[in-house]
């Protein structure tokens, strides 16, 4: 059965993935180069001059390991696009010194001298078009007439300057917008990436985090906004202290008077906003709709209570907040109620089992398959992505499906659904879109768990999470 198509930006999610489930990516190379090789023997012919083109990054170790089972049984050389001291992978600058007497000046490179080009260029990590120096080969071998096979996808795809192709031998599965006009006639080759790679959250997904610039200015790696707490003081608290944790430059929460001092002792990195009287209530929604402009995204639920003022003033600043929201705990009730706020909102809410029965009206299934199944529909009925927590949670928005694992039977404890919750509005927050914010918080507040689990055992706490949170993005990050 054929793999669904995969966006290109997963290409090195699942390499990490698979590296952290025990699959290296040194094999992964190895059975790249191999399938490449195969198909080029089955178009070129005995006595066939082969030449491969690679560059600096894992393509062109994929190509590096072509070349080598290549030239067994045809004439190759193989050409720099840039110099050896470029290459940036360790793997590939092991595979290019078992192939070093095939190397020949890229100065010297006269596609018509070859009967078939192997493009190991540029993968699938480009951004924007390729450098001038690429230009000039790409188009030097499009225009020689000359039978061409790109690894994984064309360099410089989806550019309007990339390779065009014969045939391009892809990789685990075809890339998002490759097609027989773009990518000649495709080939899917199995590498060995383990399934589970492609299921479960892994520190890959933290590719999909934004890198901030180092010219960076306060405020550039998102502010955030938490609306919580009345009834209950540690929930706010909490998730704005996960979110400070991942990253994120600003976090303010706002919340009744009673609950603002205990916030604020909790954490002077939070910077509190105090809300008039012991509830939420309709009267505070302007002034929240004025804080949220400010920000980058809004958490919004964390130990509200379920008192009806309240519920209905989640309502009114939901269908009116133009933020990406994070909804959590008694706001995922008040969702259920009027589920037409959620209309044209983007973001991630994250129900426990109970949660989701009331946003939805639908019990969770024991079964996993029909788990996952409800869960996907009910993300593309509301249009955002959920985040069903639970002993084995399920993350969907609506198309996609990730499941995580990663966390122990103690992180049951008050607090952690919190810790999650703001995990997943930092990295929200840092302009990840909303499905990889939730697989990244997910995975994240899940191994600080772990982390945590180690020195507190069922004793952990919700701040022994907290503070977990940069070791696992110093590990992965």
């Amino acid at each position: 059965m054929a793999r669904p198509a995969i966006p290109p930006e997963e290409v090195k999610v699942l390499d990490i993935n698979s590296s952290f489930l025990g699959t290296r990516t040194i094999r992964l190379m190895e059975n790249a180069g191999a399938a490449v090789a195969k198909i080029v023997l089955q178009i070129a012919g005995a006595g066939s001059r082969i030449a491969v083109v690679c560059g600096k990054g894992n393509n062109g170790g994929d190509g590096f390991v072509a070349a080598r089972y290549l030239s067994e049984q045809r004439t190759v050389d193989v050409y720099l696009v840039d110099h050896r001291e470029d290459i940036e992978s360790e793997i590939a600058r092991v595979n290019l010194e078992r192939i070093r007497d095939k190397i020949r000046p890229l100065e010297l490179f006269n596609p018509k001298g070859y009967d078939l080009i192997v493009d190991a260029m540029l993968g699938v990590g480009l951004r924007g078009s390729p450098s001038a120096n690429y230009e000039r080969i790409i188009r030097l071998i499009n225009d020689s007439g000359r039978t061409i096979l790109s690894i994984d996808v064309p360099s410089g795809w989806p550019s309007d300057v990339h390779i065009r192709p014969d045939v391009t031998v892809t990789l685990h599965a075809v890339k998002s917008g490759m097609d027989r006009k773009n990518s000649g006639r495709i080939v899917v080759e199995d590498i060995g990436i383990p399934e589970e790679a492609a299921e479960y959250c892994g520190p890959g997904d933290f590719v999909l985090l934004p890198r901030r610039g180092k010219n960076a200015h306060k405020g550039d790696a998102g502010r955030v906004l938490v609306i919580g707490g009345g009834p209950y003081t540690g929930a706010p608290a909490f998730t704005g202290m996960a979110a400070m944790r991942t990253g994120v430059d600003l976090t303010f929460v706002a919340t009744p008077e009673p609950a603002a001092l205990p916030v604020a002792i909790y954490s002077p990195n939070i910077i509190v906003r105090p809300l008039s009287g012991d509830v939420l209530s309709e009267d505070h929604v302007a002034h929240l709709l004025e804080l949220s402009r400010n920000v980058d995204v809004v958490a919004i639920g964390p130990g509200l209570g379920s008192d009806d003022g309240t519920l209905a003033a989640v309502q009114t600043f939901i269908s009116r907040c133009t933020k990406p929201l994070v909804i959590d705990a008694d706001a995922i009730a008040a969702c259920g109620q009027k589920l037409g706020v959620l209309r044209g909102k983007t973001g991630v809410i994250t129900p426990h089992a109970g949660e989701f029965k009331k946003l939805t009206g639908k019990t969770v299934p024991e079964d996993g398959a029909q788990r996952t199944r409800t869960v996907r529909a009910a993300a593309a009925k509301v249009r955002m992505t959920i985040l069903l927590k639970g002993p084995l949670d399920v993350i969907s928005d609506g198309e996609h499906v990730r499941l995580n694992r990663v966390h122990n039977e103690a992180m049951t404890v008050g607090g952690t659904g919190d810790v999650l919750t703001g995990t997943v509005a930092g990295f929200l927050a840092q302009k990840a879109a909303p499905f990889a914010a939730a697989r990244m918080g997910a995975f994240t507040a899940g191994f600080a768990g772990n982390l945590a689990f180690e020195e507190r055992s069922f004793g952990l706490l919700a701040t022994d999470v907290i503070e977990k949170i940069p070791l696992v993005l110093r590990r992965y990050l």
